[in-house]
């Protein structure tokens, strides 16, 4: 009786609709843009991720976070989207890293390692019995020549490159936020608090240290570093 939303060309991910559109992916691509918001942001120098976090009061352990994973030492990444999706992925991640340190006897870079995760996520656009990974990794990190990059990657398998970025529900007021107020020859001390500022424009009281993660990739060790909650608290009392 009611047509539906494909009209028949999102039974197969393999099947282009008349329009040369892949429903499947554009499903994905959705619940991406239902997921909490996260932020990552760089300088010249350092990295820093910042997420929305959805913490139930009978959630147990807060200390750790479900949407900023570390892929290798130099090397995080925030999720909007399906977690489950994503940590499939970024366990896929964790190994190529290792295995390109085993191989060439040097950490992999940012952007190889987001290279490995689209092409990985592109194959399930164009296989059938399979679907798009319902999620988007912004992926960051300090490469050993000391030069900080950021890329998104979408279900699609496409990525771009740059140097602060919102995905999630609340993308498009944290997209426009980040435009008027970043810098790219911001300090350091800047760079911490630009993403928890934007999430302060989103959330306004109902941000606290319960309710969003952070996480740093810094000049002076490079190495991915999650915050605590008293230091979470601490950037709270900076803005």
């Amino acid at each position: 009786m009611f047509q539906q939303a494909g009209r028949g060309y999102d039974m197969a991910i393999t099947q282009f609709s008349p329009e040369g559109r892949l429903f499947q992916v554009e499903y994905a691509i959705e619940a991406v843009r239902r997921g909490t918001t996260a932020i990552v942001c760089k300088n010249k120098t350092s990295v820093v991720f910042a997420v929305e976090k959805r913490a139930s009061d009978l959630q147990a352990d807060t200390e750790n976070s479900e949407k900023i994973f570390k892929i290798d030492d130099h090397i995080g990444v925030a999720i909007a989207g399906l977690t489950a999706d994503a940590r499939v992925l970024i366990d896929r991640a964790r190994i190529q890293a290792q295995v390109n340190l085993l191989s060439y006897d040097e950490a992999i870079s940012v952007k190889d390692c987001t290279l490995n995760i689209c092409e990985y996520k592109q194959a399930f656009t164009q296989n059938a019995g399979v679907r798009p990974f319902g999620v988007s990794f912004l992926i960051a990190g300090i490469d050993k020549n000391g030069k900080p990059s950021l890329f998104l990657t979408d279900p699609s398998g496409a990525l771009w490159s740059y140097y602060a970025f919102a995905i999630g529900a609340g993308a498009t007021e944290a997209r426009t936020y980040l435009e008027n107020n970043y810098r790219e020859d911001m300090n350091e001390e800047e760079l911490k608090l630009l993403p928890v500022k934007t999430l302060k424009e989103l959330m306004g009281e109902n941000l606290n240290s319960n309710t969003f993660d952070v996480a740093f990739i810094l000049e002076k060790d490079k190495k991915f570093k999650l915050l605590n909650i008293m230091e979470k608290e601490e950037l709270l009392k900076k803005i």
